[in-house]
């Protein structure tokens, strides 16, 4: 797993004392790594070793991602949402790989 787990925690406000939820955290984590490299069609590994370390907007897109995915577990929403510009597509479209080869 490429992001930490406190780190998570903290972005999605949860107290590190609280460890119900890790496992589940955890498998988020896991669907959002590889959500993200199906959207850049790019390894995340090969980008971390190249970059030395996971650039700054693949981190926090998948950030959201989970953030997401952690608030939202239904696939349907009783109220409106409205989505933030510039956020998680904005980030990976910075990486995305648009020859169709994974380096």
């Amino acid at each position: 797993m490429l992001l930490d787990l406190d780190i998570i925690k903290k972005h999605l406000n949860i107290d590190p004392d609280f460890c119900d939820d890790d496992d589940y955290i955890v498998t988020l984590a896991e669907v959002a790594e590889q959500a993200v490299e199906k959207h850049i069609d790019s390894r995340l590994s090969d980008i971390a070793k190249e970059e030395d370390g996971l650039p700054s907007p693949l981190f926090h897109a998948m950030l959201l991602f989970i953030g997401n995915l952690y608030a939202n577990r239904e696939s349907v929403s009783y109220s409106t949402a409205v989505e933030v510009p510039k956020s998680y597509d904005y980030l990976l479209s910075l990486y995305r790989n648009y020859n169709g080869k994974k380096d």
